[in-house]
């Protein structure tokens, strides 16, 4: 965990499909807490909206999402507002 994050984020592994328009990205979610999560692309050529859904179809999950940074394969993201 580092110091600067508002929630503890916990190591996970899931498949995962980033979701916009109809289109579907492969990912995996890397680590997760109740505000964001760490994601790692298939493929580096993708392109990821800046907003998008993650669906975590394993626990049949939907979570709308906003990109905080990028880093070659890896992507952290914001889950946003549920209500």
């Amino acid at each position: 965990m580092v110091g600067t994050r508002g929630h503890p984020r916990f190591r996970i592994a899931k498949s995962a499909e980033i979701e916009h328009g109809g289109d579907k990205i492969p990912c995996s979610v890397r680590n997760a807490s109740i505000s964001g999560a760490a994601l790692v692309l298939e493929d580096l050529a993708a392109r990821v909206p800046t907003h998008f859904n993650l669906l975590i179809t394993e626990d049949r999950l939907t979570l709308p999402c906003s990109v905080v940074w990028r880093r070659g394969f890896w992507m952290g993201v914001r889950f946003e507002d549920l209500d």
